[in-house]
């Protein structure tokens, strides 16, 4: 079964996540993004989730720093965001995002994401 890191804050949106993706996938959870860059490397997930508004370093700059380590640095991150502003999306993709949600997450859209992804 493969593994997904969800880096999230929102307690309403991990319990939707974990509902959605429990059954088919191993779930792994981290409240912020210096926990989020931690666990990619401890953990070595399949696929990251990764909310951009985190407290303390932002989902950018977690993305960035996944993104130095050897061991994780070819994992696909899907940047998670209200913002539906196409500069954001831009930026997201920049710092090292493979793709790009809007919340709230389309339960469809996200599983062709994963399908995408992981197969």
């Amino acid at each position: 079964m493969k593994t997904i890191l969800i880096v999230e804050d929102t307690e309403i949106n991990v319990d939707l996540l974990t509902q959605l993706l429990e059954d088919d996938y191993n779930l792994i959870v981290a409240r912020d993004g210096e926990e989020g860059v931690a666990m990619a490397i401890q953990y070595l997930p399949d696929l990251i989730l990764m909310d951009i508004n985190l407290p303390g370093i932002d989902g950018y700059e977690a993305t960035r720093r996944i993104r130095t380590n050897d061991d994780v640095k070819s994992t696909p991150i899907i940047g998670l965001s209200a913002h539906a502003m196409s500069a954001q999306e831009q930026k997201a993709k920049e710092a090292g995002c493979n793709d790009y949600l809007t919340k709230p997450i389309n339960d469809e859209v996200l599983f062709n994401k994963l399908t995408e992804y992981l197969g």
